[in-house]
């Protein structure tokens, strides 16, 4: 039987999401969750969580003051489980809160906290960083905008999620904004670090080695590193598949040519993504820009 008055409800338990309910239960949180996808829902059972079968149930699981995460992929995803036909924001009721941690546009953002207003329903804007491994231990970072004193309601659950919490400002739209900044960094780094990988591999030099210099000096980069060291081994199990990369280089690039600026390098690393993809390495992990660029170098 699905429990009522939980605090915390999750709707999309893949990579990130899942890692969520798993470090929350871990810590004593009971956690109701929905997800379309079985296998996700029987992961989620198997940690500890209760399941509803769409987002307005899961609403209707939710206590007086508690906070909805909404970890899908995209805006539409986003916008469908709080206002679609079966959104949970119908069912929500005034004092509780949603807590967006998809990487979108900041416009979207506001939107969506536009739309929650009106109902008395409080929205944090707080994308993630740092993959699943951080978020199942707690360590992943949080990009916060919102009033403060929603941040303070929901302090004690905000800890367990993140020890790198940072609050960017009140305004709802500053957190993704912030993601987007760093994601086309890290595009970008991505990029540059599969290049030269494939370079030093065209010089004859031993890659793992290489890889261990760069670590050591000027060129490092935390996702250079933990991306090539497994395109080096041969591992491309997708954690974070080409399409995310692809999809927030592009948001950075709009947000960038709509502030009215426009650099040499992050158009170019949104291209190198979306020219993967066009490859067919959609299904595998962003470390696969290796085999992309192995490919296009002839």
């Amino acid at each position: 039987m699905m429990a009522q008055s939980c605090s915390v409800a999750i709707i999309g338990t893949g990579n990130m999401g899942g890692a969520m309910v798993e470090r929350l239960r871990e810590q004593g949180w009971p956690v109701v969750v929905c997800d379309t996808d079985p296998v996700r829902q029987q992961q989620a059972l198997a940690a500890g969580a209760e399941l509803a079968d769409s987002p307005d149930a899961l609403a209707h699981a939710l206590s007086a003051d508690g906070l909805l995460i909404v970890c899908v992929v995209d805006a539409a995803q986003s916008h469908e489980v709080l206002f679609g036909a079966q959104g949970a924001a119908a069912a929500m009721r005034p004092g509780q809160t949603v807590m967006l941690c998809p990487t979108i546009a900041p416009q979207d953002t506001e939107t969506l906290a536009a739309g929650l207003a009106p109902r008395g329903i409080g929205c944090i804007d707080a994308p993630m960083s740092g993959g699943p491994a951080r978020a199942r231990d707690g360590s992943m970072s949080l990009m916060l905008a919102a009033p403060h004193a929603l941040l303070a309601q929901h302090a004690a659950l905000l800890q367990v999620l993140s020890s790198r919490r940072f609050v960017i400002s009140d305004r709802v739209g500053d957190g993704a904004r912030t993601k987007l900044v760093n994601n086309l960094l890290a595009g970008i780094n991505l990029v540059g670090a599969a290049e030269v990988m494939v370079l030093a591999e065209r010089l004859g030099l031993n890659l793992p080695t290489t890889l261990d210099v760069i670590e050591q000096s000027s060129g490092q980069s935390w996702i250079g590193s933990d991306r090539m060291r497994r395109a080096i081994a041969g591992d491309f199990k997708p954690r974070a598949h080409v399409t995310l990369l692809e999809k927030d280089t592009r948001l950075a690039v709009q947000a960038a040519r709509a502030a009215g600026f426009d650099g040499p390098l992050g158009a170019r690393a949104a291209e190198a993504f979306a020219q993967a993809h066009a490859a067919g390495l959609v299904g595998l992990d962003d470390a696969a820009l290796l085999l992309w660029l192995r490919q296009r170098g002839g």
